[in-house]
């Protein structure tokens, strides 16, 4: 197991699985995605399930490597998604930069510390083998690339859509069961605290006052 598996699977865990719920929320913000998310009912049926599927999926990845057994029974799945109506290249892209950047960026935010460039590094090679076997384009030299690649997209492609709207009010709860238990009581406005500006415009979400926000940084820092 690489760095970055270590990271996420062994050292925080809880902190990396709501990184990963986050970047998953995040594709919300894409009408694109939102429509085809919300056209298989899975997230609006059963959220729980549909998000545990997707953790186990990515953290198998990561843990496991692309190129094991497992790894590409995994790959082959991703394919199957892949091939749905209304999914490019370019959206399946901005999907996998997520769910590698979600753990990032979150750690980066809350974590009990920054992560290194070793770790970096690692996540980077794991984004890169996943692309790599799904036969999409690569978006960037390094992780920070990947990032402004993303940054870059979501100007062009962030709005508002009432799936988009949908998805995130069938699954804001399942983000707040992953936060500390004070934390999770406060629901709405907690999760709300963990989105950034572009993505709260694209759900319809308010910010916060910012004693909330203040009390949702320092309960983050108990996840592990």
């Amino acid at each position: 197991m690489d760095a970055f598996g270590r990271l996420v699977l062994e050292e925080l865990p809880q902190a990396a699985r709501v990184g990963l719920t986050l970047g998953f929320v995040r594709t919300f913000a894409v009408p694109e995605i939102a429509a085809v998310l919300h056209g298989t009912g899975a997230l609006l049926d059963a959220p729980k399930a549909r998000a545990k599927a997707t953790g186990a999926t990515m953290f198998a990845l990561i843990g496991q490597g692309v190129d094991s057994p497992e790894g590409r029974r995994l790959v082959g799945h991703l394919r199957t998604v892949h091939e749905r109506p209304g999914i490019t290249d370019e959206l399946m892209a901005y999907v996998l930069a997520c769910f590698t950047l979600g753990p990032v960026r979150f750690l980066d935010a809350y974590g009990r510390r920054p992560v290194t460039g070793q770790e970096r590094a690692a996540a980077y090679g794991f984004h890169t083998a996943l692309g790599n076997a799904l036969g999409l384009p690569a978006n960037g030299a390094d992780l920070a690339e990947v990032g402004a690649w993303t940054e870059a997209f979501e100007a062009r492609r962030f709005g508002p859509s009432p799936q988009g709207r949908a998805l995130w009010a069938s699954t804001s709860g399942l983000l707040a069961s992953r936060l500390p238990r004070p934390l999770a009581r406060l629901a709405p406005l907690v999760t709300a605290a963990l989105l950034d500006g572009p993505l709260r415009r694209a759900l319809g979400v308010d910010r916060p006052p910012a004693p909330v926000r203040t009390l949702v940084r320092a309960g983050l820092r108990r996840l592990r």
